[in-house]
């Protein structure tokens, strides 16, 4: 069995008296796709911005590749390589798309606050930031302000971005939201093309993309996971079935 990327361990977090993150506790593991599914108001967000330090925990510890990252800034756990991407997209717009994923690359290449330096003659950044457009099928709008870009095109963007740094643990917020079904497809495949040899984990509405990338899913109801298996017996879960998918699949028929 391959070693633990990310832990939750008995994890919690309350926003005043109301609890919204009840003893959480997750294995995730190296170089796995790990989705993270639940009805809205579940907590998926609230995890994320705990796993990546944006909020303190209440109690429990988060633990990175065997080390603990409770209570430490969001960009320390960065550096110790773990990224994420926001729900609502998170781009520098005035920035080219270039502009965006060199200042994703310069601290992982060792320029860190380096003002002496002229960014333009960095050749490794340049090159590294080329690699990445191309990955994500941007190249040829290199020069363009990054705020002019398609919505999808910017959720490309960002993900550009969050795998910029080089962290080997990647988090995706709702990375297909609002897109149209074949904008969804290209979003699926750039994202299995990006994270490849790396630990993912996505929280996802669309079930279609759940199904097609995660190797294991981890449904989150009220801020309590109550369940963690492949897709195949998530499916055929009963208890999952009616707190989620069930409800899911009545509201699409409905619609």
């Amino acid at each position: 069995m391959s070693r633990s990327a990310l832990q939750l361990l008995d994890l919690h977090k309350s926003f005043g008296a109301t609890p919204i993150i009840r003893g959480v506790n997750l294995d995730v593991r190296e170089g796995e796709r790990h989705a993270i599914i639940g009805p809205n108001g579940a907590g998926k967000s609230t995890l994320f911005h705990l796993v990546s330090g944006r909020f303190p925990v209440t109690s429990g510890e988060v633990r990175l590749k065997g080390e603990s990252i409770t209570g430490l800034a969001p960009f320390m756990i960065n550096r110790r390589g773990l990224s994420r991407s926001f729900q609502v997209t998170n781009i520098f717009p005035r920035l080219s798309v270039f502009e965006n994923i060199r200042c994703g690359v310069l601290w992982s290449l060792g320029y860190k606050y380096s003002f002496w330096n002229m960014v333009e003659r960095a050749r490794d950044a340049r090159e590294r930031s080329e690699s990445i457009l191309k990955q994500i099928n941007l190249a040829s709008r290199r020069d363009v302000p990054a705020g002019v870009l398609s919505y999808a095109e910017q959720r490309a963007l960002e993900i550009g971005i969050t795998i910029a740094g080089g962290a080997d643990v990647i988090m995706l917020d709702e990375p297909t939201a609002g897109m149209s079904h074949s904008e969804t497809d290209h979003a699926v495949e750039l994202i299995r093309r990006v994270t490849e040899g790396k630990t993912l984990i996505i929280v996802e509405h669309d079930m279609g993309v759940v199904f097609n990338l995660a190797d294991r899913i981890s449904v989150l109801v009220y801020g309590q996971v109550i369940a963690t298996d492949t897709p195949e017996r998530i499916r055929a879960n009963a208890a999952v079935q009616e707190a989620y998918l069930g409800t899911a699949t009545a509201e699409h028929e409905d619609a």
